[in-house]
């Protein structure tokens, strides 16, 4: 038997689907079915095993819904199952860069199966399933393109996107805060310029991280305990950054912060945002005050990369099932190992090597690279 597709077309309302499928028959054979509601307005197509639409064309016609009817059409809808999934971000997005992402896509015999807005709050977030080309060669192909238009892309495996909760390590300082936390420790110490200096050598090279650390470290030597207090108290979080939290912990992920920073700082910072784990260096502390050295080992590049990998063992996720975010250089082997790398207002450099770039302010635009949508975001806050 030939099967007949049958589209609807209309305003949406409560009880809409279910008038115009109880118009088919009880014998009817439903084949297929799809439906979507854009802006209002349904779109529902029904394959069905029957040629005998006109009582369906009158109870379209009373429920003031538009009817196409395509005859002859294969038994079953020839479906593509998405193989990667394109989140494009921007304050806004405009038809031409929804064109020309698209464009790239056809020129790699990509199909796009599904487009959605997840979000338009605090940036718009759009979400394209992509079939016949592997994400591997998508994110190539349009990283170079949305960072010349100035848009933020993150392209992955669909199965990774459908598969729900994964682990997602931060860096903390100008990260999940908008402070470098040794900064605030050196003007409670007041050798602000002496912490600069160290800094400046790091960034030219001179230093490694585990050394410019201990330099750093040593000028606060004689610096009073409580002056971490004043820090824990000082320290802004990034915008975003409690909803970031809160939206993944009610989701099920696993969440964890390593640092290059102290732990201090960072572990009252992970118990506040209901951070499950967290690593960071710690301070040598005697009589009240900081000795000035660091107590092994250091937590620097390397480190980071080894507590992901000790992390998603402990929870029993895969690499390809972690999520690393940070800003700097000292974050790069993080951001190598998981499997999605996201640079968060990073420097070039470190933009340039991450599997995806955030530019917004806003920490919680990560939750749009993972699928999350914004419609969920605020079901959770409420």
């Amino acid at each position: 038997m030939s099967t007949t597709t049958l589209t609807f077309t209309g305003w949406d309302r409560p009880g809409i689907t279910a008038e115009l499928l109880g118009s088919l028959g009880e014998d009817v054979v439903v084949r297929d079915i799809e439906q979507l509601v854009v802006q209002g307005r349904l779109v529902l197509s029904v394959a069905v095993d029957t040629e005998s639409v006109n009582g369906v064309r009158e109870r379209a016609r009373r429920l003031n819904m538009e009817l196409d009817v395509t005859t002859g059409c294969r038994d079953v809808v020839d479906r593509h199952a998405a193989t990667a999934s394109a989140v494009l971000m921007a304050p806004e997005l405009t038809a031409v860069d929804l064109r020309t992402i698209a464009g790239e896509i056809a020129a790699r015999s990509g199909n796009i199966e599904r487009i959605v807005r997840t979000a338009e709050y605090p940036v718009t977030a759009i979400e394209m399933s992509v079939s016949g080309v592997p994400a591997v060669a998508l994110k190539q192909a349009l990283a170079p393109i949305a960072t010349g238009m100035g848009v933020d892309i993150a392209v992955q495996s669909a199965d990774i996107i459908r598969q729900g909760a994964r682990l997602v390590v931060m860096d903390v300082d100008s990260t999940l805060i908008q402070d470098e936390v040794i900064d605030l420790l050196a003007r409670e110490a007041r050798c602000e310029a002496a912490v600069a200096d160290v800094t400046a050598r790091a960034m030219a090279g001179e230093l490694d991280f585990a050394e410019s650390l201990r330099e750093r470290v040593a000028a606060l030597a004689g610096t009073p305990q409580s002056a971490l207090q004043t820090v824990r108290e000082t320290v802004r979080l990034t915008p975003g950054a409690r909803t970031l939290c809160r939206t993944l912990v009610s989701l099920g992920y696993k969440l964890a912060l390593v640092s290059g920073g102290f732990a201090e700082i960072v572990g009252p910072l992970a118990a506040q945002l209901g951070v499950h784990r967290f690593r960071a260096n710690t301070l040598e502390i005697a009589d009240g005050v900081l000795t000035g050295r660091v107590i092994p080992p250091i937590v620097d590049r390397a480190g980071k990369a080894q507590a992901l990998r000790e992390f998603a063992d402990e929870f029993g996720f895969a690499l390809s099932r972690t999520v690393a975010i940070g800003d700097g250089a000292n974050d790069l082997d993080m951001l190598a190992t998981a499997g999605l790398g996201v640079a968060f207002n990073a420097k070039p450099a470190v933009a340039a090597a991450a599997d995806a770039s955030v530019t917004a302010p806003y920490l919680d635009s990560v939750l749009y690279l993972l699928g999350i949508t914004r419609q969920q975001v605020e079901a959770i806050g409420e």
